[in-house]
């Protein structure tokens, strides 16, 4: 193998340039080439595609978003476009590649590994939803994102003795809200993988108002519904002034953190390991702090879980 390539797709994540800067050193250490594939699949279609040296990547390991950009495509999901971009690989002389990025990311590698095409993906999203991997690229920036977000929430919550519903992204995974609720000692958190019941969350706001309780925090993750719908509901049940705050996009952006920046690296430099190895239609992941790798076909078909336990924990201390 002399010639590997490397794109990110799907949405950003901080920590995305850190796993390029990764991929691309750590191959040309090992004596090879590095074409970079820019705007995702679309660009693999699209044959855009450049050389990228040493210095393609300096000065990025900082900076939040992707230097290759990323866009969705549709056309990849049909077999038609998959032979394009199969193409346009032999037309460049790409041998084996390097995907960065989330769920469907992955299937579209998992697609190429059919076709016959040496292809190890790396998990880059902040919703933190590929198995196989405890953390993903991003979701700890992402994570600290919520939470300066919602201590800031919570000083005019106490100001105004108001009830903040805040909706935070995830797409159908419940870890940003999980996790952020717990960090924040949010009363109630609501995730799509468990089912709440809307009587017992107005029950708990309602003892907490009458213990004295000045404001309360109710994160609520994107899969659930919409956030600005479930505020509606509870001021109607509560009489209790609602507000709700929807981050949206602000959590994809930023610096990544330190956790974010040596995970990319390390991820990004096994998967040229598992190439140079010989190998293909692996993830790389990282599972008790150890680095792995699993098929990824199998790591897609396990589907992602939640940290029941800690969300145990999140109904005990909000009491």
């Amino acid at each position: 193998m002399k010639r590997i390539g490397v794109l990110t797709s799907g949405g950003d994540s901080p920590g995305m340039n850190a796993a390029i800067r990764a991929v691309v050193r750590k191959a040309i250490y090992h004596d090879l080439e590095v074409y970079g594939i820019y705007y995702g699949y679309a660009g693999l279609i699209n044959g855009d595609i450049k050389k990228l040296e040493l210095g393609s990547v300096g000065d990025i390991i900082h900076r939040g978003g992707t230097m290759l950009y990323t866009a969705r495509c549709e056309e990849f999901k049909t077999i038609e476009g998959q032979k394009k971009g199969i193409e346009q690989l032999k037309k460049f002389g790409i041998e084996a590649l390097v995907v960065i990025g989330g769920d469907g990311s992955f299937r579209g590698a998992e697609k190429l590994v059919e076709h016959g095409y040496p292809t190890i993906g790396v998990p880059g999203t902040i919703d933190n939803d590929i198995p196989g991997s405890d953390f993903t690229i991003g979701f700890d920036t992402a994570l600290n994102t919520v939470i300066d977000a919602v201590d800031k929430i919570r000083d005019t919550a106490t100001s105004h003795e108001r009830t903040y519903v805040i909706e935070v992204m995830g797409r159908h995974a419940g870890d940003l809200a999980l996790w952020s609720g717990l960090a924040d000692g949010a009363e109630t958190i609501m995730i799509p993988e468990v089912e709440d019941n809307m009587d017992d969350i107005i029950k708990r706001l309602k003892r907490g108002h009458d213990r004295g309780k000045k404001h309360s925090i109710i994160m609520v993750a994107e899969g659930v519904g919409s956030g600005v719908d479930i505020g509606k509901e509870i001021q109607s049940k509560t009489d209790l002034e609602t507000r709700v705050t929807v981050l949206g996009h602000i959590q994809r952006g930023g610096s990544p953190t330190a956790q974010d920046r040596v995970l990319a690296s390390r991820l990004g430099a096994k998967a040229v390991e598992l190439l140079l190895e010989g190998q293909e239609g692996k993830m790389v992941g990282i599972e008790n702090n150890k680095l792995v790798s699993h098929n990824i076909d199998e790591a897609l078909a396990r589907g992602h879980k939640i940290d029941e336990e800690m969300y145990r924990l999140s109904k005990e201390l909000s009491i």
